[in-house]
């Protein structure tokens, strides 16, 4: 039997600094705040305001850490928190080398199933019942080198980072994951000419299709741009993933690690 600790949650979330040095993807604006002022209103107190209230601009995709949900690539406006019903959920966390692939830096299938294996759990493909299933169903992808730089990272033309090969997001559905949290801007090589094929084989849509099916896997999400400090281990954890309640295909989020102990009863 074992025993969660709920009073030490580890935040795998990058702080959002707004005007400040924070992670940016595609060369995006920065998330910005600025006071608001209304007339004699000024919301900053060192201006002579009763009280600090500002306008935040921010793009959830490219600016920090973030959850989507399928309506990322469907034309349909589908919003996470239609999607996310999960409030505390069994996770594993792998640390991985990427292995170099044709000038990029690739995630391959075998490179996870060795890091879960390292963990002694033997996840079988395809035989997971979800009715029943007790081992985790949240993955989270630590890479390596891992360091605070990816706290402010640029990622951009000149700054490809690694993505995860076709095969390995296809193990990672048949072993039956409903989330997916990487430290990467996207599990898709950055610029792919917009196909974005493993978010695709992830939600089990069609290649090339706007569009869900009767088995797209919409209860499912995929958190990118965290940040796990090397101090955590790897191992399987209880996962609060926390959103911003926005009515959107993505939102700013907070996943939360809580240690799993052995229990002494």
């Amino acid at each position: 039997m074992n025993l969660t600790d709920f009073t030490n949650g580890i935040d795998i979330s990058i702080p959002l600094r707004f005007n400040g040095e924070q992670p940016n993807a595609f060369g995006v604006e920065p998330a910005a705040s600025k006071a608001c002022e209304y007339g004699s209103l000024v919301g900053d107190t060192r201006r002579g305001g009763s009280c600090n209230f500002e306008r935040v601009t921010l793009i959830p995709h490219c600016n920090g850490t973030h959850t989507e949900c399928v309506g990322h690539i469907t034309n349909e406006r589908i919003s996470l928190r239609d999607c996310l019903k999960d409030v505390m959920v069994s996770a594993m966390l792998v640390t991985v080398d990427a292995e170099h692939r044709d000038g990029d830096l690739v995630i391959t299938q075998d490179t996870l199933a060795r890091a879960i294996s390292s963990l002694g759990v033997a996840l079988i493909p395809m035989h997971r019942d979800a009715a029943t299933n007790t081992e985790p169903t949240a993955l989270i992808v630590r890479t390596l080198p891992n360091d605070e730089n990816k706290l402010s990272r640029v990622y951009d033309e000149n700054n490809i980072p690694p993505y995860f090969s076709t095969d390995a997001i296809k193990f990672i559905v048949e072993c039956g994951f409903k989330h997916l949290l990487v430290d990467l801007p996207s599990i898709d090589r950055l610029f792919d000419e917009g196909k974005l094929a493993n978010h695709r084989i992830f939600w089990n849509v069609e290649q090339e299709s706007f569009e869900i099916n009767a088995a797209t896997r919409i209860d499912s999400t995929i958190t990118e741009l965290i940040y796990v400090p090397n101090e955590v281990p790897d191992g399987e954890y209880l996962l609060n993933l926390q959103i911003a309640p926005f009515e959107s295909d993505a939102a700013p989020s907070r996943p939360v690690l809580l240690s799993i102990a052995p229990s002494f009863s």
